[in-house]
């Protein structure tokens, strides 16, 4: 169902939008929207209660900071109530200063000193945010800290390589023993940029509704999170950890979630490897992925149904979907940077049903909630 879906949209070019596939209730809802910063990631949530949750700021320049700024005010935030930076890299810290000239912050969370406190790039960065948190509140996230985001129930549970310790409260099969650890593979890590096994991550609660966002957390640090006991249960919704990259999104992690939906925030040619998509499509009971980029190291045969994919390349990556050709070279076609660029909107509802809409095509597909 999924190729066949993916073809006819390659043929037809996608150019109409596609009618949801079911009607959403009303009623007061939690929104996010997961923005295309071409393989970084900025995922804007706002709660019910209208409060603000930003979740990193993307890569440095126009080309990002626009592309932040106008879902916020496609969104009528006035101020960000709560900025969350999952760790010191340029992709995720990258427009920060430069959105708050324009939107004011109001409290801001990170995971503590850099540990690449000795890279020129980094040094440069927490000066000036020594600076910055000088005038705004700042919190160092620790596991088990409730994220105030009225209207939500937010826990961070990794941060600092340290993981939550204790099952979480009510939560759907937290706090039994999880049976892939005796599986898991260890893998070597030594060239991994250390940072990312710092990442701060949570768990967002809206009454039923559950959704994990864990920044680039690596392979051998999702293994301590989820190990021996899967602390946090299972989920609705998870953005795949570190773009879709293979360094990350362990069975032993995505499968003991049990996601029904993936948002994959990969870039072209960044994230969206053909092993991330191997673990999703074997994880139990996921329903659909849907990707801010089509990834050419996954091809045809693991790239989402063209509607689900938000940013598409269209007359090489058509090409080649249709006639074979070869993928295009570095630097070519997909490297560009393209406009508009289009994002992934998901609203969820307290019962646990959600949508999830193509700001590209208006293609939309709501999932019921479970029984």
């Amino acid at each position: 169902m999924r190729k066949s879906l993916f073809v006819v949209c390659a043929v037809a070019a996608c150019a109409m939008p596609i009618a949801s596939s079911a009607q959403a209730p009303a009623g007061k809802t939690l929104d996010m929207y997961f923005i295309d910063t071409e393989g970084g990631q900025s995922t804007l949530f706002v709660s019910p209660a209208g409060q603000t949750l930003l979740v990193d700021a993307g890569n440095a320049g126009e080309r990002d900071l626009n592309r932040i700024l106008e879902v916020l005010k496609l969104a009528g935030v006035k101020q960000i109530d709560h900025f969350w930076m999952t760790h010191y890299h340029g992709d995720h810290y990258g427009s920060l200063f430069d959105i708050a000239k324009q939107v004011p912050i109001k409290q801001l969370y990170d995971h503590g000193p850099s540990i690449e406190g000795d890279r020129p790039n980094i040094q440069k960065f927490q000066a000036a945010y020594a600076e910055f948190y000088k005038t705004i509140p700042r919190t160092v996230v620790k596991p088990g800290m409730k994220l105030a985001f009225a209207g939500t129930d937010t826990t961070a549970v990794v941060s600092a390589s340290e993981p939550l310790k204790t099952a979480l409260p009510k939560a759907p099969g937290a706090g039994k023993a999880n049976p892939l650890c005796a599986n898991h593979k260890e893998r070597d890590e030594s060239k991994v940029d250390p940072d990312n096994h710092q990442s701060a991550g949570f768990v967002l609660n809206y009454g039923r509704f559950r959704m994990v966002d864990f920044g680039d957390l690596t392979w051998s640090r999702e293994f301590q999170l989820m190990c021996p006991t899967n602390q946090i249960g299972t989920i609705d919704l998870y953005l795949t950890t570190h773009h879709g990259l293979d360094q990350s999104g362990a069975p032993v992690a995505v499968h003991a979630l049990q996601p029904r939906v993936a948002i994959m925030n990969n870039g072209t040619r960044k994230g969206g490897a053909v092993q991330t998509f191997q673990t999703l499509e074997t994880s139990p009971g996921l329903e659909d992925i849907w990707q801010l980029h089509w990834s050419y190291a996954a091809g045809v045969e693991h790239n989402a149904p063209a509607v689900m994919i938000a940013n598409i390349d269209e007359r090489d990556q058509l090409a080649a979907i249709l006639t074979g050709a070869p993928t295009p070279p570095a630097g070519a076609g997909g490297d560009a940077a393209h406009s508009p660029a289009h994002y992934i909107k998901v609203t969820a509802r307290t019962d646990g049903s959600f949508t999830v809409t193509n700001s590209r095509n208006g293609y939309s597909r709501t999932y019921a909630a479970k029984p």
